[in-house]
C-alpha cells in the first residue's frame, strides 16, 4: 500500500477484508433499529451513529488501504440503511411515495448501475464525487427533519432529489468518460 494515499501500489492485491469494513458492517442492523424503535430520539440517535460510522470508517480505510469487501460493503450499507430510514418516513405520512422516490433517486439508479456492472461482469468503481456527498448530507438532514416535525421536511426533500438528479448527471458523465 502506498503511505500517502492508501491506494494499492501495482500489482499489489487488494485484501478481501479489513478493519473498517466492521464498522461499515454495522450500519446494516443500526437501519434495524431505525425500523425497531419508535422513539424520535432514539433514532435520532442512530442518525448520528450512522453518520459518524460512515465518517471513521471511510477515514480509517483511506489511512490503511481499502478492502474488496468495503468497497461494496460501504455503498450497501449506506443504501440499506437510507432505504429503511424512509420506509420510516413514508409510514409517517409526512412525504408522498413520489417525494421519499425523489429523495432515494440517486440510491436506486446507483442499485441499477451497480446491478447492470454484475450482470455484465464488468465492475466499474467510481470515486465518491461532491453531489453524491451532498445528497448523502441532504438525506440525512431531511431524516432529522423528519423526527424533529420540521416545517423544512418537504423543502428538504425536494432539494435532495433535485441534487440526486444532479449527481446521477455527475456520475454518468464520470462514467462514460474515455
Amino acid at each position: 500500500m502506498s503511505q500517502a494515499t492508501g491506494a494499492p501500489i501495482a500489482g499489489q492485491a487488494v485484501p478481501l477484508f479489513k478493519a473498517p469494513d466492521i464498522v461499515t458492517g454495522l450500519r446494516i442492523p443500526l437501519a434495524a433499529g431505525f425500523l425497531a424503535f419508535e422513539s424520535a430520539s432514539v433514532r435520532l440517535g442512530i442518525i448520528l451513529v450512522v453518520a459518524a460510522s460512515d465518517v471513521a470508517d471511510g477515514i480509517w480505510a483511506r489511512r490503511i488501504g481499502g478492502s474488496r469487501a468495503g468497497a461494496v460493503l460501504d455503498p450497501v450499507a449506506d443504501k440499506l440503511f437510507m432505504l429503511a430510514a424512509f420506509v420510516v418516513v413514508l409510514q409517517g405520512g409526512v412525504l408522498s411515495l413520489v417525494e421519499v422516490a425523489g429523495v432515494l433517486i440517486r440510491d436506486l439508479t446507483a442499485l441499477v448501475a451497480f446491478l447492470t456492472t454484475v450482470v455484465r461482469r464488468k465492475a466499474t468503481a467510481l470515486p465518491a464525487r461532491a453531489g453524491g456527498k451532498a445528497v448523502t448530507i441532504l438525506q440525512g438532514l431531511t431524516l432529522v427533519a423528519f423526527l424533529a416535525g420540521s416545517d423544512l421536511l418537504r423543502p428538504l426533500a425536494w432539494a435532495t432529489g433535485a441534487v440526486s438528479v444532479y449527481a446521477i448527471y455527475d456520475y454518468t458523465r464520470e462514467a462514460w468518460r474515455p
